[in-house]
């Protein structure tokens, strides 16, 4: 596995500085059996990553800066769409299938399309069944999508949000599609006061019905990254660290079902063949401090991740993991590539995007 540094000791007070890579002995075969890689994003670092493997068996990460990468959504093995920053962009690989950029990576993805919609600190995003995005800005507590004249157009918002301003105040954030329709929604509270979420962190959180503009389950802690996975609804509740099925919720009044403990603030789920690709971040003690997710550490005689974890459903149990230590402590959004053993993004802003030319044949 590719590392930042070199193996060698360090005081103390400069580890923080420093980024280093772990992984589970299993984890490229894994990657190798389910003819994919992994991409995840961290605005915190300003980093989106893609780890493959190599024709040789070893692992390798691929880092690309990105303005505060957040949400992703594959489209196809392809092509991808990512909320970052002031920007909406969709990502095309350049690459036939027989071309290779510096040898190894057989994949390279360029923002081809991209929208500038300003800071509004968007979070999920998804694909719309006119291919438009739609993501959620949750600045403005509500769906949104494009507009050729403006930063944005709103497609929906919370029954409880009496305005479309410009507060904060439930903290929208998570997003599951169904068939190219906004299904799902979580969102950290109920408030309709600027920054009123903060408040209510520990039980405030809830699920919405997208549909029927109605709150289907509540009670929990900071919930992320809905996904309806063969008929099920699975979330995050990253306060309490869990992975979950929300039982009848296509009922209209669902019960949050934890599945697995996951040792870190859990954000960014990806679920596919049985396995649930899960982001962990370290919990942000100066803002997030005296969450369930604390005491069930403590529990567990464990000190908070920041990684992914890669969970076997049918068993309850991680199958294989990827640690990063040190200086990043936090990651968004965990998608999976298929048909590609070892990707590469370019970022809009790096000086190779100036030299990276392909044309239609």
């Amino acid at each position: 596995m590719t590392k930042t540094s070199p193996k060698v000791e360090t005081p103390a007070a400069a580890q923080e500085d420093v980024t280093t890579f772990s992984q589970s002995d299993g984890l490229v075969r894994h990657l190798a059996a389910q003819r994919a890689s992994l991409m995840f994003s961290s605005y915190q670092s300003g980093l989106l990553y893609m780890l493959g493997h190599t024709a040789t068996g070893g692992g390798h990460l691929h880092q690309s800066a990105m303005d505060k990468p957040m949400g992703i959504w594959v489209e196809d093995e392809n092509a991808f769409t990512l909320s970052a920053g002031y920007q909406i962009m969709r990502f095309k690989n350049g690459l036939e299938p027989e071309q290779r950029v510096n040898v190894q990576f057989d994949a390279c993805y360029v923002a081809r399309e991209t929208h500038f919609t300003g800071e509004l600190d968007a979070h999920d995003i998804g694909i719309g069944r006119d291919g438009q995005p739609i993501f959620v800005n949750t600045r403005y507590n509500c769906l949104a999508t494009t507009d050729p004249r403006h930063s944005f157009r709103e497609l929906w918002r919370p029954s409880f949000i009496s305005a479309l301003v410009d507060e904060d105040r439930c903290h929208l954030n998570g997003l599951a599609m169904d068939n190219g329709e906004p299904a799902y929604v979580t969102a950290v509270s109920r408030s309709d006061t600027i920054d009123g979420w903060r408040d209510r962190r520990h039980d405030g959180g809830v699920i919405i019905d997208v549909r029927k503009n109605k709150v289907i389950c509540e009670g929990l802690s900071m919930p992320h990254s809905p996904r309806l996975h063969n008929g099920e609804l699975w979330v995050l509740n990253s306060g309490t660290g869990e992975l979950g099925v929300v039982e009848g919720a296509a009922k209209g009044k669902g019960k949050f079902v934890p599945r697995v403990f996951c040792p870190g603030f859990a954000r960014g789920l990806t679920i596919r063949n049985g396995f649930a690709y899960i982001g962990l971040s370290k919990p942000r003690y100066k803002r997030f401090e005296g969450l369930a997710l604390d005491q069930k550490l403590k529990d567990a005689d464990s000190e908070p991740w920041c990684g992914i974890q890669i969970i076997d459903l049918a068993k309850g149990t991680c199958a294989e993991w990827f640690r990063i230590d040190g200086a990043v402590k936090e990651i968004f959004d965990v998608a999976v590539i298929t048909g590609h053993a070892c990707p590469m993004s370019i970022g809009p802003n790096a000086p190779e995007i100036i030299k990276f030319v392909t044309h239609a044949a």
